[in-house]
């Protein structure tokens, strides 16, 4: 049964231009972090913008609560040419609204625009080993495992960790 108290407070949509000031910031401080997403700490605004804002046949979303960004995604084919048939993408949700089912609503909205794209599968390149809260949504959404590199990610306090490639079959 829908029990509105508990629905979620966003919605995804398309990126606007507009968002941009609040897109920056969610992935500056994922970035900076370094624990969940292989970018470069020191990558510029403007290097991140370009890498993120893609544009069409790609997709750009954000999950916002009103005018609050509370999380953003890519989505894109993984590979050009003969690999187009596979999806891909990253997303990340701003800390203070980590738990509360963005992650979830953005990676469903991913898998759901990759079936209407006429995609065969979706694959995520680099999910950090460590970074379990994200393993096991995509896990609960269908993803296997298909391997882990060894040692590939440095995490500033864990060391060399894993990561892995994760797949789900459309």
């Amino acid at each position: 049964m829908h029990d509105p108290q508990h629905a979620p407070a966003f919605a995804i949509r398309e990126a606007r231009d507009d968002d941009w000031p609040q897109i920056w910031p969610i992935i500056h401080d994922v970035i900076t972090e370094q624990q969940t997403i292989p970018y470069d700490p020191r990558m510029s605004e403007h290097d991140a913008r370009r890498m993120w804002l893609l544009p069409a046949p790609a997709r750009v979303v954000v999950a916002a609560d009103g005018e609050q960004v509370l999380g953003t995604a890519n989505m894109y084919a993984n590979r050009p040419g003969p690999g187009n048939h596979v999806a891909s993408g990253t997303l990340m949700v701003a800390g203070r609204a980590r738990g509360a089912g963005v992650g979830r609503a953005l990676t469903t909205d991913l898998i759901d625009w990759a079936r209407r794209s006429g995609f065969a599968a979706v694959q995520f390149n680099a999910v950090v080993d460590t970074n379990t809260a994200a393993v096991r949504l995509y896990e609960s959404l269908g993803f296997v495992t298909l391997g882990i590199a060894p040692g590939a990610f440095r995490h500033p306090v864990q060391g060399k960790v894993g990561l892995r490639i994760m797949w789900l079959d459309l």
